[in-house]
């Protein structure tokens, strides 16, 4: 590579970050997770808006060849392996085990039904769907997971913001969105392994893949935990060692799920949920591995979302408004349902459906992934992404009405 396309790399790397954290305090100033303002970010210097305002300024800035286009694809997709980690370090299986009963029933019932009504909808509305050269049913099974899905950290954050992560309702809320997660990601990774697998024929052997590959990670966090306890001691307030560690079994839980025909990004995924009760707490980790991830990588990640977003040309709103309906009432009626179901009065049971139903930067993770994989097109990743936003916009309010119209108990 040149050193002139070099240095435009390193500018284009430098202009994405500074939209991306202005955007970013300015969603969190407005009470809004950060990733919000991040693809905002990525929409104002995308096609949509600098694209079409200075369309000059927007070619001389990101127009930069193949070559730089490589190099910005392996930042990316590593920060996305570093993020997906972090998310995985919140499964906390403790607390579903605590409250492994009612969250059993809204998590079955919170995925049961938003699948039920994708699918349904891809079966029943294929012109609307207009889906790619992907076969009906598994484009079925994607849409299905794409509404199943959850975002546990953003779930998280909105609780602790609103001090109700200790309440009954919110050890509930979270333990219900570990099973969507997981049960989410493995629909997800299994029509991404039947895509690119010569087992199409043969679903069945996809699946068994996926369970397989996280069964054995799982089953190998035990070791993995007691080496990074004695890891942890040996390495006192240092987190060289620490880091080094992590980032290597990322990279190789990464390397070892693409060679099982699963995608990389679950490896990672499952890392995180295997170390979580060893690192969750840990000050290293906390003050170098996830505030780098947080304030580097995975701003760069949700900018470049923005930025594949072009209202003027892909916008669709039969397509938006079906993908915001279905999105909204399989979650609200799934999950609330399983609440209710499960003896919870109707208060907390909203509260409840309403903190499942945000997807966030999950959602926008799976859609980006499957966008890059062919599954779904620009018009699909848009709507997507905007009911992404939507759900996440409407969480935290929604969660702060019925939070505060009823006394939550502490769990």
């Amino acid at each position: 590579m040149s050193e002139d396309r070099l240095i435009q790399f390193f500018i284009q790397l430098a202009f994405m970050l500074m939209a991306a954290v202005l955007c970013g305090a300015a969603a969190r100033r407005l009470g809004q997770p950060a990733v919000l303002g991040e693809i905002i970010g990525g929409i104002l210097i995308g096609p949509s808006v600098l694209g079409r305002m200075a369309p000059g300024l927007h070619y001389q800035l990101f127009e930069s060849g193949e070559q730089c286009h490589l190099m910005m694809h392996a930042v990316l997709n590593l920060g996305m392996l570093y993020f997906l980690f972090i998310a995985g370090m919140e499964i906390d299986f403790a607390t579903v085990r605590r409250n492994a009963g009612s969250s059993l029933t809204i998590s079955l019932l919170g995925i049961a039904v938003p699948f039920a009504l994708g699918a349904l909808s891809v079966l029943l509305l294929p012109g609307v769907w207009m889906a790619p050269t992907l076969e009906t049913g598994l484009f079925a099974v994607f849409v299905g997971a794409a509404m199943s899905i959850s975002s546990l950290p953003v779930i998280i954050r909105i609780l602790m913001d609103l001090g109700l992560t200790h309440t009954r309702e919110g050890q509930i809320t979270i333990s219900s969105a570990v099973m969507n997660d997981l049960a989410g990601w493995m629909l997800f990774v299994y029509v991404l392994g039947t895509l690119n697998s010569s087992d199409a024929v043969n679903p069945i052997s996809s699946l068994l893949r996926v369970l397989a590959f996280s069964a054995a990670v799982l089953a190998a966090g035990a070791l993995l935990r007691r080496f990074f306890a004695w890891l942890a001691r040996k390495a006192g307030d240092g987190a060289g060692n620490l880091l080094s560690v992590i980032s290597i079994l990322i990279l190789a839980a990464a390397a070892l799920a693409s060679k099982c025909g699963v995608h990389p990004i679950f490896g990672a995924f499952l890392i995180g949920a295997s170390l979580g009760p060893v690192l969750r707490h840990n000050q290293c980790v906390e003050t170098v591995i996830t505030h780098f991830a947080l304030s580097f990588f995975a701003p760069l990640y949700f900018v470049s979302v923005g930025m594949k977003l072009d209202f003027s040309r892909s916008f669709d709103p039969r397509l938006v408004l079906l993908v915001v309906a279905v999105s909204f009432a399989g979650k609200l009626l799934g999950a609330g349902g399983g609440a209710l179901l499960s003896g919870m009065k109707p208060k907390p049971s909203a509260l409840v459906a309403f903190g499942l139903n945000a997807r966030g930067a999950m959602e926008i993770v799976l859609a980006e992934i499957a966008l890059s994989a062919g599954i779904i097109d620009e018009r699909i990743f848009l709507a997507l992404v905007v009911m992404a936003i939507l759900t996440t916009l409407v969480s935290a309010p929604a969660i702060r009405r019925f939070a505060g119209s009823h006394g939550g108990g502490t769990a």
